[in-house]
């Protein structure tokens, strides 16, 4: 019988065996593997933190202990031991597992999360709560390496020994970056750095040594020189150890005894601690060992071959579509640049940074340095295109209006997976529009097609301002009239459909949810007008003036309502009598994971639902 069938929670884990656990961490790798292959996830990160998070639940006392996973995107291992190894397999699915922790899930779920750079800040929150309310919990950061360039990260660390005695801070290390460490002469210091005894001879030293009139302190700051000199050679910790957090590593992270021996000594230490761990992600399963970045966040897979399945005849996505277009660009202008944030095979830009090494920039999970990066090179004569995520682009809010917008610089940043997406609420990119449209100086684009990405991004060079561009993550679709010329004007919305009954207004790929409506309508002799904002700022204010006289006028948008394009024409037509509108986006709420249709489909964004409240309406009047 599998180790599993006797695992629900941590408690389990600690009547097994060192073999059963690990034979327990294969186990986990499978299902994962299973999970994963069906309903898609991020697989290399679990699969390489399986031991890390067994030996984790194994020696400190959770749900009472407190792990905070930074990002959490690593959390698979943790739900399926922690009372959910049966909810896994509905993981990223409607009303199922989510992706991510999240506290109202379970109580082993601390700190939800989704971005990076949190889990520092939200650990040394705790331990300080816990300093001053003088209970007994451990406190326990997990931490990737990417996440600990991350500028919440560093400025945490910066305020560790400030405010409490007590945390351990684990950076998983999974690049294996600095492998030759690991020796003899570095485990033997590192056991010895555990000790109990060598500890308590620190303090007894210390102590006796400063009560030494005039010459103690010296001695004593002379000996923990030398001290620190020794384990700087040795040991890759000087950094943190100049920040008050005592460093132990590297450990082998796939090691579950080695493991479970280091935390049972560091939990007793009186001091921060760093924990350094070396893991290798995508381990136990072949294709994702050897490509790591391909199998860190992938949809459905062939788990015997590790290929992609991809739906029937799939067009191009619109990050590819991006991808080409600045390339395309970058071959007209020898002073476009592009810019990434850690995501350059997510955004599009595997072939820019092929193409153009000298002018791609990755400045790994630091949106907000990013922004201001951009705007250097943009001070410096060089047109940057900024690529991010939409969900991350709000983490670079301050510098986008303080670096760029307040200084009018040409920026051009394109906001990929804006829209609803099945990654869940920390990943939907429904509030960008809301909060960019306040920015002075900013235009703001939505192009719905491959041709009109090609030309939204030529007229974006071309502008003097900065400029967001924004789309889903989706597949290109096409107008149902592509092979006609669409004449497009800087500020000027397109209709994609004449109609003399009501009017639907639509932001990017939206338009198709407009048409399905209209198709609906027509069965009951409504006939729908289809206008495509693609300029959102500036809006086609005279276009919408002058149909909502003679029409209702109805917003579709994948966006949320406050602030985005209902805000805006309730705006414009705020002193406008007898103007009729309905509006259809995402409620003031937080909208929950699950696939893009079902979401869709449970809020009643659907084209049926939205013709029949368009129809109820109408009869109304």
């Amino acid at each position: 019988m599998p180790v599993l069938d006797f695992i629900n929670f941590p408690a389990d884990l600690k009547q097994r065996t060192v073999a059963e656990l690990e034979t327990l961490a294969i186990e986990i790798r499978d299902t994962i593997l299973q999970v994963t292959s069906k309903n898609g996830g991020h697989l290399s990160s679990n699969l390489g933190i399986v031991e890390l998070t067994i030996a984790l639940h194994y020696a400190f006392n959770t749900p009472h202990d407190k792990i905070i996973w930074d990002v959490s995107h690593q959390c698979y291992a943790h739900k399926i031991l922690t009372g959910r190894k049966n909810l896994i397999y509905t993981l990223r699915q409607n009303d199922g597992c989510l992706g991510f922790t999240s506290r109202s899930e379970s109580e082993y779920d601390v700190f939800g999360a989704g971005h990076a750079g949190t889990a520092i800040s939200a650990a040394l929150g705790i331990a300080a709560a816990r300093d001053r309310l003088k209970t007994d919990e451990k406190v326990i950061a997990v931490v990737g390496d990417a996440s600990f360039s991350n500028g919440l990260s560093l400025e945490a660390l910066n305020n560790v020994a400030t405010c409490t005695k007590n945390l351990i801070i684990i950076l998983n290390d999974n690049k294996m970056s600095i492998s030759g460490n690991v020796g003899s002469l570095t485990n033997h210091l590192n056991s010895l750095i555990q000790k109990r005894t060598y500890n308590n001879f620190r303090k007894y030293f210390k102590k006796h040594l400063l009560r030494i009139p005039r010459v103690g302190q010296r001695i004593y700051d002379l000996v923990n020189r030398i001290e620190d000199g020794i384990k700087s050679m040795i040991v890759p910790g000087a950094f943190f150890e100049n920040l008050g957090l005592r460093y132990i590593g590297p450990v082998d992270g796939h090691n579950i005894a080695g493991l479970v021996d280091t935390f049972s000594k560091i939990k007793e230490f009186d001091t921060p601690v760093l924990l350094h761990i070396l893991t290798g992600k995508g381990k136990g399963y072949k294709p994702a060992e050897m490509y790591p970045d391909k199998y860190h966040g992938l949809g459905k897979f062939d788990p015997s071959t590790g290929e992609v399945i991809k739906k029937s005849e799939q067009s191009k996505s619109f990050s590819e579509a991006f991808g080409h277009s600045a390339v395309l660009l970058a071959e007209k202008h020898s002073n476009v640049v592009a810019i990434t944030a850690a995501m350059c095979s997510g955004t599009g830009l595997n072939q820019f940074s092929r193409q153009f090494p000298d002018r791609f920039f990755d400045v790994g999970i630091n949106e907000g340095h990013g922004m201001v990066f951009a705007a250097g090179l943009a001070v410096n004569g060089l047109r940057p295109i900024y690529a991010v995520y939409a969900t991350f682009l709000q983490r670079a809010m301050s510098s986008l209006y303080h670096d760029i917008c307040l200084q009018n610089l040409p920026v051009i940043i394109c906001a990929d997976r804006t829209g609803i997406v099945d990654d869940g609420p920390t990943h939907h990119g429904i509030y960008d529009l809301s909060y960019l449209r306040a920015l002075p100086n900013l235009s703001i684009i939505y192009p719905s097609t491959e041709n009109e990405m090609n030309l939204f991004l030529d007229m974006a060079y071309k502008a003097a301002s900065p400029v967001v561009i924004k789309y889903p993550k989706a597949s290109l679709i096409k107008y149902p009239f592509e092979n006609n010329p669409v004449e497009y004007s800087w500020g000027k919305s397109i209709t994609l459909k004449e109609g003399k009954d009501i009017s639907i207004w639509t932001t990017g790929i939206e338009f198709s949810t407009a048409l399905e409506v209209s198709h609906i309508l027509s069965a009951h002799n409504i006939d729908a007008e289809i206008v495509n904002c693609i300029f959102i700022k500036p809006f086609d204010s005279d276009k919408l003036i002058s149909t909502a006289s003679t029409k209702l006028i109805v917003t579709v948008e994948d966006n949320s309502l406050i602030g985005g394009l209902a805000s805006i024409v309730d705006e414009i037509l705020i002193n406008c009598k007898n103007c009729g509108t309905m509006h259809f986006g995402w409620p003031d709420k937080i909208i929950p994971h699950g696939t893009v249709k079902g979401i869709k489909s449970r809020e009643g964004i659907t084209p049926e639902t939205i013709a029949e409240k368009i129809l109820k309406k109408i009869k109304s009047k």
